[in-house]
């Protein structure tokens, strides 16, 4: 059974928690602190396989579950850090994770999803929106999809000449967590287009090892075929899937659902059978759904007439005119898949096509998905190292990002020069992680957001009182406070940071 499309649920490992401990031994009566720390959280990484052609494991196993960190232990003992989840993928497969949409987000048109809108294959998803995590693209190419929480300090961590006998330790990071949907795009050097019964199934026969179902009704691919073809000592691998029809696009049919198998492809090869009443019509109809779709009407083409053993020269050359009427740059072939006329030199052109250096080093790359507030999604990378979820900045109605330190060195901001010439002074990568916002929710309970902020409250322990005194003097001194405080927080209010609550003042 072919699967090229699946959806999996991801939970990479916990880390573990630091230990409080102290030293014990005879004759050594202030031993110290010597809790270790905890261990980080399995990654789950992906890993492109050439031995597997299918997402069909995933039918079967759609949670996948990376180890957790061991904790912390006494005598500076750290745990041991949980195993990483390799997971063997197709070639060409495409991870995005998958999210929901808020009220309030617009979604720019430009391949990305929205529930009021068809996607560019024509599918719905209601509420949802796509971030592209990887595009494993060559066999044994890795790809950390989730990673692993970090692992949490041991009380040895925190002693000092002022604090020597700590009993602050802290709890490990949990890993990331979300829905990821996997998408199986063939690597293949040609794409076969056409209407159904066009004569692609027959030709990959011919042209190659592939054994296709061929028969004399419409739509008897069902699923995309790959086959190798050999012109002059050198491979062409092509790719044929179901045949396409008006308003492919918008989902009618078979072919919308696989278009994305011939969206890598260097060049097309739009079969039009020669007992069309009108060929440049049959052409037309697909060049139109193909450009509809992502970026494939822009592609380099090659067209053959199939099925022209027999037919008259004054036929061939109608047609030819009918297609070239429609485009007069297309390069026109007329071929026999039965009868084996003309396609030596079909796939010499196809060969020729594909080894022009801009086909030689990356494929075009499949539609792009952004949103409309770049604070609220993944950046689109084709290789993904790690997933800073912590850093994503919520944006409230008339909120303004506070920032922590505006005295900001000028060799660390980045100067941006647009189109109007006027430059755009920013603070660095380093400066943003330290950067955070307050807004009061309707239950009256104070959040803050900040990816500094938010990772130091992830790994506080709310059971141990020392450790939450610690994470309010790193309120204080990153002058989250003064801003609580502005904001008319009590004594008693909420604090929220990380989905971790806590009062502003101990024990009141």
């Amino acid at each position: 059974m072919f699967v090229d499309v699946a959806r999996v649920s991801l939970k990479a490992g916990k880390g573990g928690d630091g230990a409080v401990s102290f030293r014990r031994e005879i004759y050594i009566p202030k031993g110290g602190p010597d809790g270790g720390d905890g261990g980080k959280g399995g990654d789950i990484v992906f890993r492109a396989d050439k031995n597997t052609d299918s997402l069909i494991d995933f039918r079967f196993t759609p949670i996948l579950t990376a180890e957790d960190g061991r904790n912390g232990s006494g005598s500076r003992s750290a745990g041991r850090s949980g195993k990483d989840l390799v997971v063997d993928v197709p070639v060409g497969t495409v991870v995005y994770e998958v999210s929901k949409l808020e009220p309030s987000e617009t979604v720019r048109d430009n391949g990305s999803e929205i529930a009021s809108e068809p996607r560019n294959d024509g599918r719905e998803r209601s509420g949802s929106r796509r971030a592209l995590i990887a595009d494993l693209t060559e066999d044994g190419q890795t790809a950390v999809i989730a990673r692993g929480g970090s692992g949490g300090f041991g009380n040895a961590h925190f002693k000092s000449s002022t604090r020597q006998a700590p009993i602050i330790a802290e709890v490990g990071e949990p890993g990331e967590e979300f829905e990821a949907e996997l998408e199986l795009k063939s690597m293949a050097d040609v794409g076969l287009v056409g209407l159904p019964n066009a004569g692609k199934s027959t030709f990959l026969s011919v042209v190659s090892n592939a054994r296709p179902e061929i028969a004399d009704y419409p739509f008897t691919t069902l699923t995309p075929q790959l086959g190798v073809a050999t012109i002059d000592g050198h491979d062409l691998l092509i790719a044929d899937i179901p045949g396409l029809i008006e308003g492919a696009s918008e989902g009618k049919g078979l072919g919308h659902d696989f278009l994305r198998h011939v969206d890598r492809t260097a060049v097309l090869l739009h079969l039009v059978d020669v007992y069309n009443d009108d060929a440049g019509k049959a052409y037309a109809t697909i060049r139109h759904e193909l450009e509809k779709y992502a970026e494939l009407g822009e592609r380099p083409e090659i067209v053959a007439l199939t099925k022209c053993e027999g037919v008259d020269p004054e036929i061939i050359e109608m047609q030819t005119a009918s297609i070239l009427a429609v485009n007069p740059d297309a390069r026109v072939f007329a071929i026999s898949s039965s009868a084996h006329q003309g396609l030596t030199e079909l796939l010499r052109e196809l060969y020729s096509e594909v080894s022009k250096p801009a086909h030689l080093g990356a494929r075009p790359a499949g539609p792009s998905t952004e949103v409309a507030d770049p604070s609220s999604s993944r950046k689109n990378e084709p290789v993904r190292s790690s997933l800073t979820s912590s850093g994503r900045l919520p944006r409230a109605a008339g909120a303004t990002p506070r920032l922590a330190s505006l005295r900001t060195p000028f060799d660390e901001r980045a100067l941006d020069t647009s189109e109007t010439e006027i430059p755009t002074i920013s603070l660095s990568k380093d400066a943003l992680k330290t950067t955070w916002k307050v807004t009061k929710s309707e239950d009256d309970k104070f959040v803050v957001t900040g990816e500094k902020i938010e990772k130091f409250a992830r790994r506080t322990d709310l059971n141990n009182y020392a450790s939450v005194n610690r994470l309010r003097d790193i309120l204080k001194k990153m002058g989250i406070r003064a801003e609580l405080t502005s904001q008319g927080a009590k004594p008693d209010s909420i604090v929220s940071i990380a989905g971790k609550e806590f009062t502003l003042v101990e024990d009141w």
